[in-house]
């Protein structure tokens, strides 16, 4: 679904308002400081894609805050990954502050306060994409909302491309070929954030990050394999079982139950996919989950829904 909201023709004494229920639907709920909020315009544009959403928002000067009351009541944590397309963007968040202009994109954690402004009227594009379904990519994303990235080259180069080329292809696009597409973004978005120098760097030792980047590497590719455990990763990365336990210890998780959520999310976005046809147990067993039973009570447990409740959610 395509949708567009606009400040044009809404009186000038509620335009503020407007904004900041539009904000709070695109995106989730900020307080918004105008710097003429008797005068202010804005347009956001936006394109569903199944699990991911696209936006493009154009406004005039602004001060956004998320703040703790924000997300004191439960609900799921989501990300946001801003690319200006104008005007510098200043934004803080775990104690520190990036200046990010037209060449560079950056990530927001919507569980954790932050602060963003622009002192000049911006063009922004901003995918929007849950924890759990960009965690399934990358160990612990909120890592990387200090860190500003290249747009320009690489695997990013890749990634702002097709961000630019969906608006145009979106209305020739099925609901089936949309939801393909918003997960091949968020892959696109995890080979981005892995190709960075900073992220083998983040937290561990590099040579440590290096193992860390091969073993999730490994993980990912093997998740059909029920049998997948520390002696077949151990072997596949070429460390020794030891070891292996010594770099996941950095991770504050077990290899188990890191297979185990990767394999459930995994599962979850075979399910809300439209276009996957395989019933229930084929998708529990081609994820390492050969007792379908026992697939069901796990996914129950971890997305609060039966399987079936799943079905073409994207």
């Amino acid at each position: 679904m395509k949708t567009t909201i606009t400040t044009e023709g809404v009186d000038l004494a509620g335009r503020s308002r407007h904004w900041h229920d539009t904000i709070a639907r695109t995106y989730f709920p900020l307080d918004l400081t105008f710097r003429r909020p008797e005068a202010f315009d804005g347009v956001i544009t936006s394109w569903q894609l199944g699990q991911v959403s696209l936006s493009r928002l154009t406004s005039d000067s602004l001060l956004y805050r998320r703040l703790p009351r924000h997300f004191r009541e439960p609900g799921p944590e989501e990300f946001l990954i801003t690319i200006p397309a104008r005007s510098e963007v200043r934004f803080r968040q775990g104690g520190k502050e990036i200046r990010a202009n037209p060449g560079a994109f950056f990530i927001e954690r919507s569980h954790e306060p932050y602060d963003f402004s622009h002192d000049d009227p911006a063009d922004l594009w901003v995918m929007k994409i849950s924890g759990d379904m960009l965690g399934g990519r990358i160990r612990a994303p909120d890592r990387f909302c200090s860190l500003e990235f290249d747009a320009t080259n690489g695997a990013s180069g890749f990634f702002t491309d097709m961000v630019h080329l969906i608006p145009a292809r979106y209305d020739s696009m099925s609901e089936e070929t949309r939801s393909t597409v918003g997960r091949q973004l968020a892959d696109l978005l995890a080979l981005a954030i892995q190709a960075d120098d900073r992220v083998m760097q983040s937290g561990v030792s590099s040579v440590r990050a290096g193992h860390l980047m091969r073993i999730e590497g490994f993980v990912r590719r093997h998740l059909d394999d029920p049998d997948l455990g520390p002696d077949t990763v151990a072997a596949g990365c070429g460390i020794s079982v030891r070891y292996l336990h010594e770099v996941l210890r950095d991770t504050n998780t077990t290899l188990g139950a890191w297979i185990r959520d990767m394999r459930l999310m995994a599962a979850q976005e075979d399910l809300a996919n439209p276009g996957d046809r395989r019933s229930i147990g084929e998708i529990a067993w081609a994820r390492g989950f050969p007792d379908q039973a026992q697939f069901s009570r796990a996914f129950r447990a971890r997305f609060g829904m039966a399987p079936k409740e799943a079905r073409g959610r994207g």
